[in-house]
């Protein structure tokens, strides 16, 4: 594997954890929407992630010298969909609020703004893992220039 192929790696999991911050943005941002244009409560909104081009760990692995013969260097990460939650809507006795049942109950999204964070500080750190790993990359393709000179 080439330190362009490490590159792309991590441009991908820098991609992808983009995507994981702003599904965690829209679920903070809809943590009270009682009512979509489907007439439900917002549904909690999960990435997941799944391995680039049919890659395996054991063929990462086996790219990077770790295990075995070289293979086709892995290919990263990639956004393999964004699911809804299917929990139940919390139900909260508010009569006057207009999307209010006959018994006076709202239905909210079954959001915890404290999992939204946590969630928020996992992407925030990978991202910024990653953007590490880039400019580590780059310094090894700088000196590696500086080499040939």
């Amino acid at each position: 594997m080439n330190l362009f192929g490490v590159m792309e790696i991590s441009s991908s999991a820098l991609r992808a954890q983009r995507v994981r911050a702003e599904v965690v943005a829209v679920n903070m941002a809809n943590a009270e929407t009682t009512r979509t244009e489907g007439g439900i409560p917002y549904q909690r909104q999960s990435v997941i992630l799944q391995t680039a081009a049919g890659t395996s760990f054991a063929g990462a692995m086996k790219s990077f010298g770790v295990i075995g013969d070289s293979v086709a260097p892995a290919g990263g990460v990639e956004v393999a969909s964004v699911i809804s939650s299917t929990a139940p809507a919390l139900r909260r006795y508010d009569p006057s609020h207009p999307d209010a049942d006959g018994d006076g109950y709202v239905s909210y999204p079954d959001i915890s703004p404290v999992t939204e964070m946590v969630d928020l500080m996992g992407a925030s750190r990978s991202y910024g893992l990653n953007a590490s790993a880039v400019q580590a990359e780059k310094g090894m393709l700088a000196a590696s220039l500086d080499l040939l000179k």
